[in-house]
């Protein structure tokens, strides 16, 4: 049977120098909310260009800020307050491994909208609190890089 759900390549660069890709899958059966959300900030190309902005080694890289664009760095992990936000849907079953693709948001649940991040290992502490909507497929090496 084939794979249904959404499948991207994020193409990472750091300072003009290609890096690698990262290929994600969007578990739409899961989080069906977010992954409409990410899916149409992909069609619109609204992460062309985002950086990874916080990078915490041993635990997680966070990107997908529009403000990292073109925003002074200041403003980079405070998101566009006009963009839409999606309702938490924390998976039941899903957990925080390692690859793991999960929305980022305020201290309100259901703030997410155009953030993630991707756990480079284990967050289980984070079960319940964030919702999982991908997996990295393939290229982890280039997330550990970052």
């Amino acid at each position: 049977m084939a794979n249904e759900n959404p499948r991207y390549e994020i193409n990472v660069t750091q300072a003009g120098n290609d890096m690698g890709k990262i290929e994600i899958e969007i578990y739409a059966d899961h989080a069906p909310k977010h992954a409409a959300n990410c899916d149409a900030l992909v069609a619109e190309g609204a992460y062309n260009g985002t950086a990874f902005h916080r990078v915490i080694p041993g635990f997680m890289i966070q990107g997908g800020d529009p403000n990292s664009i073109k925003g002074d760095r200041s403003t980079w992990g405070y998101g566009n307050p006009n963009q839409k936000k999606v309702p938490a849907e924390f998976s039941r079953t899903l957990k925080h491994n390692r690859g793991i693709i999960s929305a980022a948001r305020s201290q309100d649940p259901n703030s997410a909208s155009s953030q993630f991040f991707i756990c480079v290992a284990d967050a289980f502490f984070l079960d319940g609190q964030y919702s999982i909507f991908g997996e990295v497929i393939k290229g982890m090496d280039v997330a550990d890089k970052i």
